[in-house]
């Protein structure tokens, strides 16, 4: 027997983010693969389902990437149902690749489900647009750390993106600032860190890019997205209100 494989984005936290189409299809699973950052509310969606633990965590113990594609060949073999899911959206820095490798080299039948990738939940936590008329018409999505484990960031000036988001920099901040810093970013460039975006615990912070490491001690132990450039900045709104003397009423930076 041959089984199919679906790969569901769980969305960045809390279990409501996943998609419709995320839950039906989670619901439909009898074994599910699941990671380290999803929401142990989603197996409510799939009680009777197998749920087999293969998270990756940075800097801890972790399911080797060899290991995971081999079980999904295997359950395919055993379940005619199975889900692979993943926090965010699967096909951002969610080694996606190897696993549609391992299965197409098995004959193995998939599907992608979207999910909401990190990036995009800080922006809404924080109610910053990735994207600014003007001033932010490009964003790229990088991760911090290489797969050797060292720490790599910045670019040539013309390359640069408007914004820059980094994933999985958490433990890192204060060298992600000095290379950003070294690379030629102004060092009033404006940061934003978000923490544990998309749960209802989510913390975010804001900095010149010349004092990053700051953020180091409020964002410890808890996963990490930080944005810089145009996305970072708050939005302005202007004040409709007049203060309590009559005059105009400042406007105020809508944060969290």
């Amino acid at each position: 027997m041959t089984g199919r494989v679906v790969f569901i984005g769980a969305g960045p936290g809390a279990a409501d983010l996943i998609t419709v189409r995320g839950a039906r299809r989670l619901a439909q699973a009898e074994v599910v693969l699941f990671d380290a950052l999803t929401d142990p509310a989603l197996r409510e969606l799939a009680p009777a389902a197998r749920w087999v633990d293969v998270g990756k965590r940075g800097f801890c113990n972790s399911t080797g990437q060899a290991t995971i594609d081999a079980l999904l060949v295997r359950f395919a073999s055993q379940y005619e149902r199975v889900v692979r899911l993943k926090g965010g959206d699967p096909s951002v820095f969610g080694r996606l690749e190897e696993e549609l490798l391992a299965l197409a080299a098995a004959g193995i039948e998939c599907e992608v489900v979207p999910g909401v990738t990190a990036a995009i939940a800080a922006a809404a936590h924080t109610r910053r647009p990735l994207t600014r008329r003007g001033s932010g018409r490009s964003v790229s999505l990088a991760t911090a750390m290489t797969r050797e484990g060292r720490l790599q960031a910045g670019g040539p000036a013309q390359i640069r993106s408007d914004t820059e988001v980094f994933y999985m920099a958490g433990r890192q901040l204060g060298a992600l600032g000095r290379q950003l810093l070294a690379a030629g970013w102004p060092a009033d460039t404006p940061v934003c860190v978000v923490s544990r975006a998309g749960w209802p615990d989510a913390l975010a912070s804001d900095h010149a890019l010349a004092d990053l490491a700051a953020a180091a001690v409020l964002h410890a132990r808890r996963p990490t997205v930080v944005t810089v450039g145009a996305a970072a900045r708050p939005v302005v709104a202007a004040a409709k209100t007049t203060a309590r003397d009559g005059a105009p009423a400042r406007a105020t930076a809508v944060t969290t």
